[in-house]
């Protein structure tokens, strides 16, 4: 049986890249992939894009209220009828702008199709609240990889601070997508906290 697989990190942990790369190493030996991702993430508009410069067009698009298993479906013949060859795996990014829904979706394709699906995404938002489809990945997903990067203090970064103008905010939508107005940081626990005033969560704060 195929898995499931959520591989996440912190902003500038090489998500992208990684997946990237999977999808090199599949086609390098004779298999086809599908690309896709969450049609709110405009960075790149329909390609991935990693902050190494490399990036690559999605297959499809999805939107916040797609049906996934039918798109994945539809797709999936589209390469059967072009080039005789079944879909060895999905690979999707930005797996956090996911409905839950959708995330069940994906589960069905790995368990029911018997294709391999690979999600990357981060856990949570500037706040340090989970994303709705990060969430449900961490509960069903067969197998959980963490891709690593460094704070500017040179620890472990695990949280996702927000900067407008250059400074770090902690109030807002929980969705803004990375780009002129709004850049990211990741951060250590401590270099967060430093940051936030000591609170992790600003829906907590008391005014």
């Amino acid at each position: 049986m195929a898995k499931l697989y959520f591989r996440y990190g912190a902003m500038n942990s090489g998500k992208s890249t990684s997946m990237l790369q999977a999808a090199y190493n599949y086609e390098e030996r004779g298999h086809r992939v599908l690309l896709a991702k969450p049609s709110v993430d405009t960075r790149g508009d329909t390609h991935i894009v990693s902050r190494l410069g490399v990036s690559r067009e999605v297959d499809f698009l999805m939107s916040p209220t797609a049906n996934v298993y039918a798109l994945f479906q539809t797709h999936r013949q589209s390469v059967l009828a072009s080039t005789g060859l079944d879909v060895s795996a999905l690979l999707v990014d930005e797996a956090q702008f996911f409905s839950e829904s959708q995330v069940d979706d994906l589960l069905r394709i790995a368990i029911l199709e018997n294709i391999p699906v690979l999600a990357y995404g981060i856990r949570t938002d500037f706040q340090t609240v989970a994303f709705p489809g990060s969430r449900r990945l961490l509960e069903i997903a067969h197998s959980l990889e963490e891709l690593k990067t460094i704070c500017r203090c040179g620890r472990k970064a695990v949280f996702n601070g927000r900067k407008i103008d250059e400074k770090f905010v902690f109030d807002g939508s929980q969705v803004a997508i990375d780009g002129e107005m709004v850049t990211y940081e990741s951060l250590c626990g401590a270099c967060y906290l430093e940051e936030s005033g000591g609170v992790l969560n600003d829906r907590r704060r008391v005014s």
